[in-house]
């Protein structure tokens, strides 16, 4: 076999060759719709990358963006790793402090930032002996006239405006480091995933394919989710694959934002946590409107509410598509689309399924353990430890050595869970998360997942706290829907005769929200800190 290596950039000449007029349609920063065509990312991605080696970005160097999801972002996804480099994606809902660290540790050399964090940009990079220049996506630099800069300050179209619009590709091993995410999901600072060409492009394939987002070239595919926060879950890479119209949403988070794009751009597929598609369905429920365009949301991040799931199907007609997966599973490892097979059972079966994380893809490996690590059946009932290991998973963190989390070529998830014989694996809870009463296991997730069906309640969380007895015992914090009145006594009458009774909340609070990270997941530790000792001080006071 010929010794061709798999390349990143690849992915989008591919594009180029077999679907040159599909669209990349973004809402700009400065407020506008940008289209333009899979051809004209590309010519620009060539210059973008003549205007990188000006700058003198060597191979292997580290370079990061604070940016929304555009056409520009996009074209930094292929012209970085195209040359070499290493695309570092920072979360701008990080504190100052965190991005610092990040970059730091990452020894970034240059900085791509939207206009709109200029001021977050201001505040680190004067800390950061690594970096050579910061490069403003817009037309001038104007947005960073305020900060105090002591490196280079260029505007990203002006260093494009001359270069050509060809560009000729170096060729290098395909485990050359291409893309570097740091996870907030773990204790202690933020850990970084540091991703491969090879392993990049696998997922690519494994993602367009049909047992993951099945995308093609008569798909509309959104990613809500954050070209920051793990790859926007590879849609960058697999949308070109497959030639699909892809479409970027920029700041645009809110209900009203995403119905507009949606309608306006007629999205199939959109990408997300479920808190991004619980404010679509608030803002559509609230102004009696829909969505006929719509046929899939792609659900990860967090368990899926069976509430939800039902909406969006008798609602909207909408399938709720579940996926799993980490920053250090490239995402995507498993997912439940919708397949024949699946549609055909009835309705209650199919969303006890659509509620689970799905089946793994090919090229990943699930098992579940028990706390020696010792593998358990995969019988549907017994849960344990989640690990997966494949050729996009990650087998150690970037500059650091945890036996704890990659044991024995596996991927150790802290994900609580049951795999069935059917393969389709649903997270019980978090290790961090489970709730331990009298030396017995209460999941979290299925004292949500049955709240959530509630009809007036838009969210709800349940937490472990102090008890004086039991050592620990489930709180219940719900938010209820807009203009609802809900009480303490109508969730526990939902709730009796649904969850054994010793699960039973000992407390429940109707709260107005409930805290959320910047990729939208539920901030229990917050919560914990907060509540610990709700249950003793209230028997004190009784």
């Amino acid at each position: 076999m010929q010794a061709s290596q798999l390349m990143i950039i690849d992915l989008l000449r591919h594009a180029v060759r077999r679907h040159p007029q599909q669209e990349i349609v973004s809402r700009r920063i400065e407020g506008d719709i940008h289209r333009y065509t899979y051809a004209d990312s590309y010519a620009r991605t060539c210059q973008l990358a003549h205007a990188l080696q000006h700058l003198g970005v060597e191979p292997g160097e580290r370079v990061a963006t604070l940016a929304w999801n555009t056409y520009r972002h996009f074209e930094l996804y292929y012209a970085v790793s195209g040359l070499g480099a290493v695309l570092h994606t920072v979360n701008p809902r990080l504190f100052a402090e965190q991005i610092e660290w990040i970059m730091a540790d990452a020894k970034a050399t240059w900085l791509f930032v939207d206009a709109s964090f200029a001021e977050l940009a201001g505040a680190v990079i004067n800390q950061l002996p690594d970096l050579k220049g910061v490069i403003v996506l817009a037309d001038t630099t104007a947005a960073m006239a305020e900060q105090d800069c002591k490196v280079p300050v260029y505007a990203y179209e002006p260093l494009l405006a001359s270069e050509p619009t060809t560009y000729d590709w170096p060729i290098f091993p395909e485990d050359s480091a291409a893309l570097l995410c740091y996870t907030s999901g773990t204790t202690g600072h933020p850990k970084g995933v540091l991703n491969s060409h090879r392993a990049m492009v696998l997922h690519a394939q494994a993602t367009a394919s049909a047992e993951l987002l099945d995308l093609r070239a008569n798909t509309t595919v959104m990613p809500m989710v954050a070209m920051y926060h793990a790859g926007a879950w590879g849609a960058p890479y697999a949308a070109p694959l497959a030639g699909s119209k892809l479409v970027l949403p920029g700041d645009g988070m809110s209900g009203p934002a995403m119905y507009e794009l949606i309608n306006q751009e007629r999205v199939t597929v959109g990408l997300g946590v479920p808190t991004i598609w619980l404010t679509l369905h608030n803002h559509l429920s609230e102004q009696d409107l829909a969505v006929p365009s719509l046929e899939r949301v792609c659900v990860g991040g967090a368990a899926s509410p069976l509430g939800l799931v039902k909406t969006f199907d008798e609602r909207y007609d909408v399938y709720w598509q579940p996926i799993w997966g980490m920053t250090e599973t490239g995402p995507l490892a498993c997912s439940a689309p919708p397949e024949p097979s699946l549609m055909a059972l009835p309705k209650e079966q199919r969303y006890r399924i659509q509620t689970t994380a799905g089946r793994a893809s090919f090229g990943v490996e699930m098992q579940i353990v028990d706390a020696d690590g010792n593998a358990l059946p995969h019988d549907g009932q017994t849960s344990g430890e989640l690990r997966v290991r494949g050729p996009w998973i990650a087998s150690h963190y970037y500059q650091r050595h945890d036996p704890d989390v990659f044991v024995d070529g596996w991927l150790a998830t802290g994900d609580i869970s049951v795999i069935d014989p059917q393969g389709y694996m649903k997270v019980v809870d978090r290790k961090k998360d489970v709730i331990k009463s009298g030396g017995e296991w209460i999941s979290s997730l299925d004292i949500e997942n049955i709240c959530s069906q509630h009809p007036d309640v838009n969210e709800s969380c349940v937490i472990g706290v102090k008890h004086p007895k039991w050592d620990e015992r489930p709180l219940l914090l719900v938010v209820p829907n807009t203009g609802a009145t809900l009480t303490e006594a109508d969730i526990y009458s939902f709730l009796q005769g649904k969850i054994a009774k010793w699960w039973t909340p000992d407390a429940i609070l109707i709260v107005d929200k409930l805290p959320h990270t910047g990729t939208g997941k539920l901030v229990k530790n917050e919560l914990r800190k907060q509540y610990l000792n709700y249950l003793i001080e209230a028997s004190k006071n009784a």
